[in-house]
């Protein structure tokens, strides 16, 4: 598993919010692990323009452990964080967290660390620029 700030509390920004709906579900009921994978690469794209002001693609993610699934009617909360910046590419960390239907307990559900690389108008690979 990832880290979270000492106090349990998400890590980074929140990025995306999204429901989760019946239509998103496996045959056990559950939402699909690529339904919650989706959601933090949008999560991870969003911050990563912010970041490089302009187009990224993803190139790598690494390892990620679904620890608790999430469920219908549960809110899921992406947070980001950009651990590093190189010349084209950086690496940001994506936590998912479930705000629990009804009760609205929020528990982690997943994290990784995602690779993106900056690209020009041809999709060819261009600095990112020095931090605003």
């Amino acid at each position: 598993m990832g880290s979270t700030s000492d106090n349990g509390q998400p890590r980074g920004e929140l990025t995306v919010r999204v429901i989760a709906m019946p239509a998103d579900t496996n045959a056990n009921g559950d939402i699909f692990g690529g339904w919650v994978l989706s959601r933090m690469d949008q999560a991870g794209g969003i911050a990563g323009v912010e970041r490089a002001r302009g187009r990224v693609v993803t190139i790598a993610i690494e390892a990620m452990t679904f620890i608790r699934p999430v469920r219908v009617g549960d809110v899921l909360e992406v947070y980001t964080e950009v651990e590093g910046v190189g010349r084209t590419s950086m690496r940001i960390h994506v936590e998912a967290w479930a705000a629990r239907f009804q009760t609205h307990h929020r528990e982690k559900v997943t994290d990784g660390t995602f690779t993106f690389v900056a690209i020009d108008d041809s999709g060819k690979p261009r600095p990112i620029p020095a931090p605003a």
